[in-house]
């Protein structure tokens, strides 16, 4: 035996556990999907906050929705701050842009938004992890937008 013996051996190994896993594990570990805080803006009594999504999954999304906690300017999550934001289908490779209307609150009572949890990531064949695990934010506006 060599002393190449034992890295390739575990390249062997390697290769084989990515081939047992197959398509689906190899498009879990490299999705992206990104959400940007675009807007937002008081109607009404009421502020609007408008999300562009990407979805770069390599997966159409038949359903996407996240547990949003709002954060008042003091840092202080008030009673009424959480909340879940359903973005709907997503097809791959596509941007879609959806808004939320926050009633009886004003865009400035807002601080920052945090993505607590996903509520729902599935696609046709099931559900997904990447939907948190591979889930970038940013905001373009004074509201802060975070994980």
């Amino acid at each position: 035996m060599t002393a190449s013996t034992p890295p390739t051996r575990a390249l062997i190994l390697a290769l084989a556990a990515a081939v047992s896993f197959g398509p689906a594990a190899a498009q879990d570990a490299g999705a992206t999907l990104a959400l940007e805080l675009n807007n937002a803006t008081d109607v009404e009594g009421a502020c609007r906050l408008t999300y562009v999504a990407t979805n770069g999954t390599g997966v159409n999304l038949a359903g996407l929705s996240y547990e949003i906690v709002l954060y008042d300017p003091d840092g202080i999550v008030p009673d009424d701050g959480f909340l879940l934001f359903e973005f709907g289908s997503i097809p791959e490779g596509k941007t879609k842009v959806v808004q939320f209307v926050l009633e009886d609150r004003d865009c400035a009572s807002i601080s920052r938004v945090l993505v607590n949890d996903v509520a729902e990531c599935r696609s046709e064949t099931g559900e997904h992890d990447f939907c948190l695990t591979g889930l970038s934010v940013s905001s373009r506006n004074d509201i802060g937008f975070s994980l």
